[in-house]
């Protein structure tokens, strides 16, 4: 079977024909499985990591199922990923990789400011109109004289 193979330009694995009919089948390899890794990371949808590594979108799901599933936690992986190999070079006196980890926390730092804003209730986002603001104001106005609140006469 390894006569069958060869790689193209990009390094890939090609099967070459058999001389039986049809399409040979797909094989899973470690370099497709970080590929599909690689484009979840980026925001790549299916199709376009299907398209990218010549495939069918339901090979691509049912060979890379379990990569798929983690699309989720992909780009955090790389992240995380990416500022290990930063600070390893840091460590190792790289002062360009030290800067660059200083931009990553403050865009780390910039995203959770970011988050923390768009969680927060806002009563500017509200649009509050005519009828609400004097129901409002009258409610404050209730609370500040008992006198204005309906009761029992004697």
């Amino acid at each position: 079977m390894a006569e069958n193979l060869a790689t193209d330009l990009f390094g890939d694995l090609v099967t070459l024909p058999s001389g039986r009919r049809g399409r040979p089948a797909h094989c899973w390899t470690k370099s497709n499985a970080d590929k599909v890794i690689l484009g979840l990371a980026m925001g790549y949808s299916d199709p376009e990591i299907a398209s990218g590594m010549g495939i069918s979108l339901p090979t691509l799901k049912k060979y890379y199922f379990s990569e798929l599933k983690r699309r989720d936690m992909q780009r955090t992986r790389f992240e995380l990923w990416r500022a290990k190999v930063l600070a390893d070079e840091a460590n190792a006196g790289n002062v360009g990789a030290l800067k660059e980890l200083g931009k990553v926390v403050e865009k780390r730092d910039r995203h959770l400011a970011e988050q923390r804003l768009r969680s927060e209730p806002s009563q500017r986002d509200e649009p509050v109109g005519k009828k609400e603001a004097a129901r409002r104001a009258a409610a404050e106005q209730a609370d500040a004289d008992p006198d204005l609140t309906p009761g029992l006469w004697h």
